[in-house]
C-alpha cells in the first residue's frame, strides 16, 4: 500500500513539474517607463528588419517561404530617420508630390494643414517574452487602404475639433498622437488628389508609445487601452491645403 502511495505522488510531482514548464508566461508591463521606452525601441528596429515596401508602399512582413521578396529592401535600409522623440520617418522615393504642400501640423496654428489622407494605422505593444522583445499585440487604429477605399479628412487622432475637445473638457493629448504630427512634417502633401485616383503612399511613420499616449488617458478609440503602444502610419496625403474655419 506504500509504494502505490509513492508511485501516485511521484506521478502528481512530475505532473505539477510538467505543467508548469508547459506554462506560456504572462506579460507585466514594467513600472520603470525607461524599460517600456527599451522595450519599444528594440520591438521597433526587430520591425524594420522583419517588413519591406511593396511596389505601392505597403508594409509587408519578408515571407519565410516565398523567395520572390528575398531582393527586398529592409525598411532598415530604406534611409529612416531617428528623430530625438523616438519617431521615426522614412520617406518613399518616386512617390513624393514634385511641388508639394508644406505641412504645418500645429493644430494650434492660423495656417494648420487639413489633410486628406489615404492610410493604414496600426496599433502595437512590444513585450518581453523569454528575452524575446517584439511586437505583439496589434491591432487596427485606421485602415481605409483596406477598408473603405476612400481617404478620410483629419483623423481625429491628427486634429481633433475645438469643439469636441471643449464640450468633454480635454486637452488635444487626449486626442492626437503628437508624433504622427512631428514626423508628417516632413513631407508634403499632394494638392488637390481625386478620392478614386489609386494610392502609392509616401511612405511610413513610427511612433514609439513615449511619442503617443504614453500611460496617460486618451479617447475610447478602439474599445480598450492604447496606453504603452506604438503606433506605425502608412499614408499618402492626398489634398493638403490650410484648414477652414468651419473645420476647426
Amino acid at each position: 500500500m506504500k509504494k502505490i502511495f509513492l508511485y501516485i505522488l511521484a506521478g502528481t510531482l512530475c505532473f505539477t513539474a510538467c505543467k508548469k514548464d508547459d506554462q506560456v508566461e504572462t506579460f507585466v508591463e514594467p513600472d520603470d517607463v525607461a524599460v517600456r521606452n527599451s522595450y519599444d525601441d528594440q520591438a521597433i528596429q526587430k520591425f524594420m528588419n522583419d517588413n519591406y515596401l511593396d511596389v505601392q508602399g505597403n508594409i509587408k512582413a519578408f515571407s519565410s517561404t516565398d523567395a520572390s521578396d528575398d531582393n527586398e529592401k529592409k525598411l532598415s535600409e530604406l534611409s529612416p530617420v531617428t528623430l530625438p522623440s523616438g519617431v521615426i520617418y522614412i520617406v518613399r522615393n518616386g512617390a513624393q508630390p514634385s511641388t508639394g504642400v508644406t505641412l504645418d501640423t500645429n493644430s494650434e496654428s492660423a495656417t494648420a494643414t487639413q489633410i486628406r489622407t489615404m492610410m493604414r494605422a496600426n496599433y502595437y505593444l512590444a513585450t518581453n517574452t523569454d528575452g524575446n522583445i517584439a511586437f505583439n499585440t496589434s491591432g487596427v487604429l485606421l485602415n481605409t487602404i483596406n477598408g473603405s477605399g476612400s481617404p478620410v479628412t483629419d483623423p481625429m487622432f491628427y486634429y481633433v475639433k475645438k469643439t469636441i475637445k471643449d464640450t468633454a473638457g480635454k486637452d488635444r493629448s487626449y486626442y492626437e498622437i503628437e508624433g504622427l504630427q512631428e514626423g508628417l512634417k516632413y513631407f508634403k502633401g499632394f494638392q488637390n488628389m481625386a478620392d478614386g485616383d489609386a494610392y502609392n503612399l509616401q511612405g511610413v511613420i513610427i511612433v514609439p508609445s513615449r511619442a503617443a499616449f504614453g500611460r496617460n488617458d486618451h479617447y475610447n478609440y478602439v474599445g480598450y487601452s492604447l496606453k504603452n503602444t506604438s503606433f506605425v502610419f502608412n499614408f499618402q496625403i492626398y489634398k493638403a491645403n490650410v484648414r477652414p474655419t468651419i473645420d476647426q
